[in-house]
């Protein structure tokens, strides 16, 4: 059992670190300033409130899918 675990504890912390480098990605990368001040004058109530209560990645994250379903590309983020 010891070997056992010897053998596959390695492989298995490379998986899970592999698989939290994808889930930390898309948090390393900022919301650019143009964007938050778009977010700001465009926001609804709900948008705002979850900017107070979860924070601008989620209150992006919902104003985002709320522009992609109208269909306005305008100003797209520049890399």
């Amino acid at each position: 059992m010891v070997a056992l675990s010897v053998i596959l504890f390695p492989p298995l912390l490379i998986a899970f670190l592999l698989v939290m480098e994808r889930v930390e990605e898309p948090l390393r990368r900022p919301a650019s300033p143009r964007e938050v001040s778009e977010f700001l004058s465009t926001a609804t109530p709900g948008e705002v409130d979850t900017l107070a209560s979860s924070g601008i990645r989620r209150a992006l994250f919902r104003w985002r899918r709320r522009r992609g379903k109208r269909g306005t590309t305008t100003n797209p983020p520049m890399v």
